[in-house]
């Protein structure tokens, strides 16, 4: 089964019928004499993954040398994510940094008759550089427009729509402009610290504009408890984390290796493991299923696999062993 039948067979019978893609990319240093200088001053490859948030799937990805900026085409990318998604969704959204607005990416779901895509709305939100211009017009919101959107010990987080309309291509004459959500971040007893404060600012850019100015970075930074956790698990838990040799090729298979069995392992949490598993990282799976020791014994011309009393922590796995494969079609 290819990865992209694997998505829609999961989306199909999990009956999930919204999709974020977030988009991001990763750096995977690299000592071999191939690997060429990322912009962190390391050497590597920075491959771009594109994640289905809601169901923790990879839907498209693209193996790149460390010097091939996140900037550099990923609407390539989004592309063969939306592609993949199966016909069962019907609510459209999407995320991403810096790199996605910088790009010109936000012009291609703002076309609701786009090509190559799915037809209609397509909600995001992305990072946008915080541009002299940008800048002046957050600072420029009045103090009654912030609200807090969140309480951390070291720092207060307030948030503010900005009125932001920077030029944009001749195709966007006729849509909607983009509407920008400010950020500010104030650290507390800011005064004891050199330079401490002044705050910080950040901006968010999306064509959502029914959601209110609290409820949008909370929701644009749920990214990174999804595509960039993906990230630390296939470099840390799985083994992309490590590229077996200098060839791009072999290390763009390995790495599509790895997505796969991440896949794997959440269509298996899914469909089949008790819901407390749901959220389990390999680690805890390698150690809790996989490492299980068994014995095998030959029987009466059968073939018997013998497990101890600890397998019997998960209720009904008979079950679950039927729900694994694909239905007779």
């Amino acid at each position: 089964m290819s990865t992209k039948e694997l998505v829609r067979e999961l989306g199909r019978r999990c009956v999930q019928k919204i999709a974020t893609v977030d988009l991001d990319a990763t750096i995977i240093e690299s000592r071999k004499r191939e690997a060429q200088p990322t912009y962190q001053g390391s050497r590597g490859d920075q491959p771009m993954l594109a994640l289905w948030a809601e169901l923790d799937v990879v839907v498209a990805g693209q193996f790149r040398d460390g010097n091939v900026a996140a900037i550099q085409d990923p609407l390539s990318v989004a592309r063969r994510a939306w592609q993949a998604l199966p016909e069962t969704v019907e609510e459209f959204c999407s995320r991403g940094g810096s790199a996605c607005y910088e790009s010109g990416l936000p012009d291609w779901p703002r076309d609701e008759n786009r090509e190559k895509g799915p037809q209609g709305l397509i909600g995001f939100a992305v990072s946008a550089p915080m541009t002299k211009p940008l800048k002046g017009a957050v600072l420029e919101v009045s103090a009654e427009k912030w609200e807090s959107y969140r309480d951390e010990t070291e720092a207060d987080f307030d948030c503010a729509a900005v009125g932001y309309y920077p030029g944009e291509p001749r195709a966007n004459d006729y849509r909607e402009p983009l509407r920008y959500v400010a950020i500010r971040v104030n650290k507390k007893q800011a005064e004891l610290f050199a330079g401490g404060a002044e705050g910080k600012y950040f901006a968010v850019a999306t064509n959502l504009r029914d959601w209110s100015a609290r409820r949008l970075p909370q929701w644009h930074r749920e990214q990174q408890g999804s595509i960039q956790a993906l990230h630390d698990v296939l470099k840390n838990e799985l083994a992309a984390g490590v590229m077996p040799c200098g060839r791009f090729g072999a290390n763009a298979a390995w790495l599509r290796l790895n997505a796969i069995t991440h896949n794997t392992l959440t269509a298996m949490k899914r469909l089949a493991l008790p819901p407390e598993l749901l959220r389990a990282r390999p680690k805890r799976l390698r150690f809790l299923i996989f490492h299980t020791p068994g014995k095998l014994v030959h029987h009466a011309r059968r073939v018997l696999l013998r497990l101890p009393r600890a397998w019997r922590r998960f209720s009904g796995w008979r079950w679950a062993l039927q729900q694994l494969p694909l239905p007779a079609s």
